[in-house]
């Protein structure tokens, strides 16, 4: 459809320190002017707290960012005011990170939302992941739990 801009190119950047590990997918960085954003890692869904691996996940993410420096790449606000955005530390994708360590999921319910080379990526990352029986992926049953149809009937 003509005059439709991808998402994805409109992305704003924000850099600074992350001082908080909510879960494997959600992070507080602390910018330059010493305003707290909360970040949603795009692409992604990690298991909660409570879900197996869901403090494996955590600690992942935390020894990969916390108190480092981040460029966050992000292109809305989710309903909790959360930026949702692509964590670069050092160059390197901290959303890819968690998906290729099977430590989180690529969530393909927003994926057309990521730029081609990205959803590629993430999909070829999960497959790796799977295939391999890395992290959340040992457990035969592990279902993303916003994937209800793979539970059956409820």
């Amino acid at each position: 459809m003509a005059g439709l801009v991808p998402l994805w190119t409109l992305a704003a950047t924000l850099q600074g320190t992350v001082v908080g590990i909510s879960d494997g997918d959600t992070i507080t960085v602390l910018d330059a002017s010493k305003t707290s954003h909360k970040i949603r890692l795009s692409g992604i869904d990690a298991p909660e707290k409570k879900q197996a691996f869901g403090n494996i996940s955590k600690q992942s993410l935390s020894d990969m960012v916390y108190e480092r420096t981040v460029t966050v790449e992000y292109t809305k606000e989710d309903r909790y005011g959360r930026k949702l955005g692509k964590v670069l530390v050092n160059g390197v994708d901290a959303n890819l990170v968690q998906v290729r360590m099977g430590l989180a999921w690529h969530y393909k319910k927003y994926q057309k939302e990521q730029p081609p080379e990205d959803r590629l990526e993430y999909t070829r990352a999960e497959a790796k992941a799977k295939e391999a029986g890395r992290g959340l992926w040992r457990d035969g049953q592990a279902v993303p739990p916003w994937d209800w149809r793979k539970l059956g009937s409820f």
